[in-house]
């Protein structure tokens, strides 16, 4: 029998790499009142990092958030990377728009996940975190000290068992990873005694057939759900001039491009909102039990939450489905 996994009880939150000053600088000011606004609009789910603006994320959150009933919200952190602060710091060379004095150091043993996880809580002056996400460990990362293949032994011999001793201790609720490649997270689920995953940049519009054909099916075996990630592909298919994360994801893939055209040239024709398609359609499959979005704009956030419950024509998905858009097995909205 497969056995109960925890599950947010939230499936809209807000996330913390805008917050954190990924991809424009942000001030205190823009940071509290998105954070007002999507707490006034209802939501209850948040998601930070020590890596969003090496601690600058964390510290806003937990500004805001300490002020809050702690029973009435979850917020889910990371580990695998630790900050120093130096006056010789390197912030600006991994967010140019940071304020942070902070200088990351990857770290995926049990004692650099006890010390991440203190820190984090220190940062956001919480009690506890819900949930914790191994993060970025994943061949996508080019931060990495060493190959994450090489660093994967540290994470299943200290990261994943000092988690699951946390989660029975009654510290957290869940942990799993959180990562933009599926190469992690099907390993970690053959190896480890995981709860739910951040599935970030593998399921949207755009990109969905790994996911549909390895990914939730895996999941669905263990009993494991996903927070969703990156619905929009950091913004792409809303019209933002990027494509998911990283250094060079200015420089946009033509059949990226291409695709988009298409997605939007079909919601012309039936009249809807291509945000609130990918947003809808990232929260349909049944292994996902959360939505994610990330913005320092409070007017972002509550469009945002507002296109979960537009309306939709089933035309739509057909018409994508019939076009080979959408994957033939992928999960739509009902």
């Amino acid at each position: 029998m497969t056995p109960t996994r925890y599950r947010p009880p939230f499936d809209f939150g807000l996330g913390g790499v805008a917050i954190g000053n990924e991809f424009e600088f942000a001030t205190d000011e823009q940071a509290e009142a998105t954070l007002a606004a999507a707490w006034d609009a209802g939501v209850r789910y948040f998601d930070v990092s020590p890596w969003y603006g090496l601690g600058l994320a964390e510290r806003r959150f937990g500004r805001f958030l300490s002020r809050k009933p702690r029973s009435e919200f979850i917020i889910s952190s990371k580990v695998g990377k630790l900050l120093r602060a130096s006056r010789t710091n390197e912030a600006k060379r991994f967010f140019p728009f940071t304020t942070s004095p902070n200088t990351p150091h990857f770290d995926y043993t049990a004692d650099g996940v006890l010390r991440s996880v203190e820190d984090s809580l220190q940062r956001l002056g919480l009690d506890r975190l819900d949930i914790v996400f191994v993060h970025d460990l994943s061949p996508d990362n080019g931060y990495l000290p060493d190959d994450w293949e090489a660093l994967w032994p540290d994470a299943e011999k200290g990261a994943f068992p000092a988690l699951t001793r946390l989660r029975e201790e009654g510290v957290i609720d869940g942990w799993g990873m959180g990562v933009n490649r599926p190469e992690p997270i099907l390993r970690c689920l053959e190896r480890a005694d995981s709860d739910v995953h951040l599935l970030a940049s593998q399921y949207s519009l755009i990109d969905h057939a790994n996911a549909v054909e390895q990914v939730l099916p895996a999941a669905r075996e263990k009993g494991v759900s996903f927070v969703i990630g990156s619905a929009l592909n950091a913004g792409f298919l809303g019209g933002e001039p990027r494509y998911n994360y990283g250094e060079g994801n200015s420089v946009i893939p033509a059949e990226k491009r291409d695709k988009l055209a298409r997605l939007r040239a079909i919601a012309g024709d039936h009249g809807v909102d291509l945000v609130a398609a990918a947003l809808q359609f990232s929260l349909a499959p049944d292994e996902a039990s959360a939505l994610i979005v990330g913005t320092a704009k409070p007017f972002h956030i509550l469009a945002d939450q507002a296109a979960l419950r537009a309306k939709i024509p089933p035309a739509f998905w057909d018409e994508l489905r019939f076009r080979g858009v959408l994957h033939p097995d992928a999960s739509v909205p009902s």
